[in-house]
Protein backbone atom coordinates (compact mmCIF):
# COMPACT_ATOMS: atom_id res chain seq x y z
CA UNK A 1 0.00 0.00 0.00
CA UNK A 2 0.88 3.35 -0.48
CA UNK A 3 2.71 5.40 2.57
CA UNK A 4 2.60 8.84 0.91
CA UNK A 5 0.54 11.29 1.98
CA UNK A 6 -0.85 13.02 -0.20
CA UNK A 7 -3.54 16.21 0.91
CA UNK A 8 -6.40 15.91 0.00
CA UNK A 9 -9.28 18.55 -0.03
CA UNK A 10 -12.69 18.17 0.47
CA UNK A 11 -15.95 19.24 1.77
CA UNK A 12 -20.16 19.27 1.38
CA UNK A 13 -22.38 19.86 -1.11
CA UNK A 14 -22.87 23.64 -0.12
CA UNK A 15 -19.61 24.54 0.28
CA UNK A 16 -20.26 25.85 3.86
CA UNK A 17 -17.85 23.19 5.43
CA UNK A 18 -14.44 22.87 4.16
CA UNK A 19 -11.31 20.51 5.28
CA UNK A 20 -7.76 19.31 4.49
CA UNK A 21 -6.94 15.71 5.22
CA UNK A 22 -3.71 13.43 4.78
CA UNK A 23 -3.92 10.30 3.34
CA UNK A 24 -2.47 7.94 0.81
CA UNK A 25 -3.66 8.28 -2.53
CA UNK A 26 -4.43 4.80 -2.37
CA UNK A 27 -7.39 5.08 0.04
CA UNK A 28 -8.48 1.73 1.97
CA UNK A 29 -12.28 2.67 2.50
CA UNK A 30 -14.73 0.42 4.80
CA UNK A 31 -17.78 -0.65 3.66
CA UNK A 32 -20.10 -1.00 7.38
CA UNK A 33 -23.11 -2.55 7.42
CA UNK A 34 -24.57 -1.32 10.88
CA UNK A 35 -27.44 0.72 10.96
CA UNK A 36 -26.56 4.45 10.31
CA UNK A 37 -23.78 3.48 7.34
CA UNK A 38 -26.63 1.84 5.65
CA UNK A 39 -29.04 4.52 5.41
CA UNK A 40 -26.11 7.08 4.57
CA UNK A 41 -24.32 4.77 2.47
CA UNK A 42 -21.24 5.94 5.03
CA UNK A 43 -18.32 4.16 3.42
CA UNK A 44 -15.34 5.84 4.76
CA UNK A 45 -11.91 5.88 5.58
CA UNK A 46 -10.02 6.41 8.71
CA UNK A 47 -6.87 9.05 9.58
CA UNK A 48 -5.72 9.84 12.73
CA UNK A 49 -7.06 13.27 14.48
CA UNK A 50 -3.78 15.38 13.47
CA UNK A 51 -3.90 14.69 9.52
CA UNK A 52 -7.33 16.47 9.59
CA UNK A 53 -8.20 20.25 9.55
CA UNK A 54 -11.53 21.79 9.33
CA UNK A 55 -11.04 24.79 7.10
CA UNK A 56 -14.43 26.28 7.20
CA UNK A 57 -17.55 25.46 8.80
CA UNK A 58 -16.75 24.96 12.66
CA UNK A 59 -20.48 27.01 13.50
CA UNK A 60 -22.37 25.27 10.66
CA UNK A 61 -21.62 21.94 11.75
CA UNK A 62 -23.81 19.50 13.66
CA UNK A 63 -23.54 16.51 15.44
CA UNK A 64 -25.96 13.39 15.75
CA UNK A 65 -24.84 10.56 18.07
CA UNK A 66 -27.39 7.29 19.32
CA UNK A 67 -26.66 3.95 21.31
CA UNK A 68 -23.52 3.94 22.66
CA UNK A 69 -22.98 7.44 21.48
CA UNK A 70 -19.33 7.30 21.16
CA UNK A 71 -19.60 7.77 17.59
CA UNK A 72 -19.79 11.49 16.33
CA UNK A 73 -21.57 11.81 13.13
CA UNK A 74 -21.32 15.53 11.91
CA UNK A 75 -23.11 16.89 9.33
CA UNK A 76 -23.49 20.56 7.22
CA UNK A 77 -26.66 22.21 9.33
CA UNK A 78 -26.99 24.17 5.47
CA UNK A 79 -27.37 21.03 2.91
CA UNK A 80 -27.02 17.96 5.03
CA UNK A 81 -24.29 16.42 3.95
CA UNK A 82 -21.64 14.10 6.48
CA UNK A 83 -18.35 14.66 4.66
CA UNK A 84 -16.29 13.53 8.37
CA UNK A 85 -17.18 12.15 11.45
CA UNK A 86 -15.38 10.52 14.16
CA UNK A 87 -16.04 6.92 14.50
CA UNK A 88 -17.06 4.56 17.04
CA UNK A 89 -13.86 2.41 16.51
CA UNK A 90 -11.53 5.10 16.33
CA UNK A 91 -12.42 8.16 18.72
CA UNK A 92 -9.05 9.33 18.09
CA UNK A 93 -9.24 10.09 14.21
CA UNK A 94 -11.76 10.74 11.86
CA UNK A 95 -13.99 9.06 8.89
CA UNK A 96 -13.43 10.58 5.61
CA UNK A 97 -15.77 10.37 2.94
CA UNK A 98 -13.89 9.64 -0.19
CA UNK A 99 -16.97 11.28 -2.05
CA UNK A 100 -16.59 14.24 -0.10
CA UNK A 101 -12.91 14.41 -1.66
CA UNK A 102 -11.95 17.22 -4.14
CA UNK A 103 -11.46 15.64 -7.70
CA UNK A 104 -7.76 14.91 -8.46
CA UNK A 105 -5.65 13.27 -5.63
CA UNK A 106 -7.69 9.95 -5.18
CA UNK A 107 -5.79 6.96 -7.72
CA UNK A 108 -7.48 4.00 -6.34
CA UNK A 109 -9.96 2.32 -3.86
CA UNK A 110 -9.77 -0.33 -2.33
CA UNK A 111 -13.05 -1.66 -0.18
CA UNK A 112 -12.41 -3.22 3.30
CA UNK A 113 -16.16 -4.86 4.45
CA UNK A 114 -16.97 -4.80 7.76
CA UNK A 115 -20.22 -6.57 9.59
CA UNK A 116 -21.27 -3.37 12.03
CA UNK A 117 -24.11 -5.15 12.55
CA UNK A 118 -21.76 -7.45 14.67
CA UNK A 119 -19.58 -4.76 15.91
CA UNK A 120 -18.32 -5.96 19.34
CA UNK A 121 -16.96 -9.50 17.45
CA UNK A 122 -16.20 -7.71 14.06
CA UNK A 123 -14.09 -5.17 16.01
CA UNK A 124 -12.43 -8.25 17.57
CA UNK A 125 -11.55 -10.15 14.61
CA UNK A 126 -10.76 -6.31 12.45
CA UNK A 127 -8.57 -5.27 15.14
CA UNK A 128 -6.11 -3.84 12.78
CA UNK A 129 -9.10 -0.88 12.10
CA UNK A 130 -8.27 0.76 15.52
CA UNK A 131 -4.65 1.16 14.07
CA UNK A 132 -5.74 3.59 11.04
CA UNK A 133 -6.16 6.38 13.37
CA UNK A 134 -2.77 6.01 14.71
CA UNK A 135 0.12 8.45 13.51
CA UNK A 136 2.67 6.48 12.57
CA UNK A 137 5.24 9.03 12.04
CA UNK A 138 6.12 8.78 15.41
Amino acid sequence: MDRDLVRHHGGCHCGSVRFEVLAPAHLTVIDCNCSICVKKQNKHFIVPLSHFKLVKGHDILKTYTFNTHKAKHNFCSNCGVQPFYIPRSNPDGYGIAPHCLDEGTVKKITHEKFDGKNWEKTIEKKSHIINYSKDNKK
